[in-house]
């Protein structure tokens, strides 16, 4: 494709604080307490699910269950889902633990009240909670505990991270890590500061890759994310990038860090002074993103949320080395056709030629990019890929840009049996038909789009 990816007031401090995250996650050696999605494609007849338990714009009284397949195009799963006994719900993080429940930690007041205490709930199924506990975070002379995350470090460790001030300085925040004594998570160690951080940086997230911590975190006095590197979970951090280094602008809070199915990073924050919530994406480990957009459905809505990925049951199943040919859902006469090419969706029918059917029956194969997707093969030996968001066919020249450009994710679809086909390297990008042609465009969160994008395989035409 040769459309690349593009590399990429203040409020007064209370209500510029009004969502504080401070977070933290690490993938990879210790998927289970996570979830069990790893950096692939979920394999036939799986699912990839990421959920968010975010609290409302509206409402920091409840939060919301949302879940997505593609980290873009988050649906409502439940509403007020959780509201605790008494107080409020902020900023909430929310893993899986080796134990199978879900447990959420949050912040237990409103930005306007002292808040000594953080919540703590438990879930079996992520959309009914319980109340476990208040625990009131030990550290002297304590005014606000906002914002805590869990951490799930290589060793198996949870720990939380949590944005704390003293009453001398009630507005400036530093980032403590608490480490879990038991696997109730009912007891912690004494609070130790991230070295290297310093006052005043808040929603410190950590990913850890190897065995180097890497932290995403505010800067209360610029309002820019910055990044910093540590081999030590508590530090000291080395801050590397500051200013507007990855071109996401001011006024931006709440990093939060999910791996996608194709490899790459997806960071999470709020625009909290326009309203937007962004995502923006990378694939040289941070070095450089994506132009941030706008998050569908849930920007204005939802506020601070870490996200969960697993691996579940229920996804698309869709034989390889079969031939197939693919209907639309909502235009049940029409399907899949090469023409010079290019792929658009014709009426087909018993009565079309011979040609006409032959130009609509594929190949399904596995991604050429990743095993565990799908691409396509027309009769003559050709495959289906992107070139400047047209859906079109071409040989295989060999190179990884072809194999990513012509290999998909299937996401399910809107009805029974059906398949949405995201793009492997622009992720959130589906095949989707527009005046009966088919391009890979970017996802708006509207039934609309999911049902254009929709297509059931059904038995060949030839």
């Amino acid at each position: 494709m040769t459309t690349r990816r593009p590399t990429p007031s203040r409020r007064s401090l209370l209500r510029a604080m009004a969502a504080l995250p401070a977070s933290a996650l690490v993938l990879g050696e210790m998927p289970g307490l996570l979830g069990t999605a790893l950096a692939a494609a979920p394999p036939s007849g799986s699912a990839t699910r990421y959920t968010i338990v975010p609290f409302l714009d509206s409402n920091d009284g409840t939060v919301n269950v949302y879940q997505s397949d593609d980290a873009t195009d988050f649906r409502l799963a439940k509403s007020a889902a959780y509201t605790p006994p008494a107080n409020r719900i902020r900023d909430a993080s929310v893993i899986k633990h080796t134990n199978g429940y879900y447990y959420l930690t949050y912040t237990t007041h409103t930005w306007q009240d002292p808040s000594t205490t953080i919540g703590f709930a438990r879930s079996t199924d992520r959309l009914n909670w319980s109340f476990l506990y208040d625990y009131t975070v030990p550290i002297a002379n304590l005014s606000r505990a906002w914002a805590p995350e869990f951490f799930v470090d290589n060793d198996g460790s949870v720990n939380v991270i949590v944005s704390c001030s003293t009453t001398d300085d009630e507005w400036i925040f530093t980032p403590y890590l608490l480490r879990a004594t038991n696997s109730g998570l009912t007891a912690w160690t004494s609070p130790v500061a991230l070295a290297g951080i310093g006052k005043n940086h808040i929603d410190t997230f950590v990913v850890k890759l190897g065995s180097t911590y890497h932290a995403f975190t505010k800067n209360e006095t610029t309002k820019y994310i910055e990044y910093a590197t540590a081999t030590s979970l508590a530090g000291p951090y080395t801050i590397s990038r500051t200013g507007n280094w990855a071109g996401w602008g001011s006024y931006r809070e709440g990093p939060a860090l999910v791996q996608l199915d194709n490899g790459g990073w997806r960071i999470f924050f709020d625009g909290y002074g326009d309203g937007t919530y962004y995502y923006s994406d990378s694939y040289d480990t941070f070095t450089t993103w994506s132009a941030a957009k706008g998050l569908p459905a849930v920007s204005g809505t939802a506020r601070h949320f870490t996200v969960v990925k697993e691996t579940v049951t229920g996804g698309v199943s869709l034989p390889r080395n079969v031939t197939r040919s693919f209907r639309s859902v909502n235009y049940t006469t029409r399907h899949w056709q090469t023409q010079s090419s290019l792929l658009n969706l014709p009426v087909v029918t018993a009565s079309s030629t011979a040609a006409e059917k032959q130009a609509s029956t594929f190949t399904v194969v596995a991604g050429l990019a990743d095993a565990n997707g799908y691409s396509f093969r027309d009769a003559s030996g050709n495959y289906l890929r992107h070139y400047s968001y047209r859906a079109r066919f071409d040989p295989n020249d060999g190179t990884s840009t072809f194999a990513k450009d012509a290999t998909f994710i299937a996401r399910t679809g809107t009805t029974s049996g059906s398949a949405r086909f995201e793009s492997y390297n622009y992720p959130g990008y589906y095949l989707r038909h527009y005046n009966y042609q088919l391009r890979v465009e970017q996802c708006d969160g509207t039934e609309l789009f999911r049902t254009d994008s929709s297509f059931l395989p059904v038995t060949a035409w030839a």
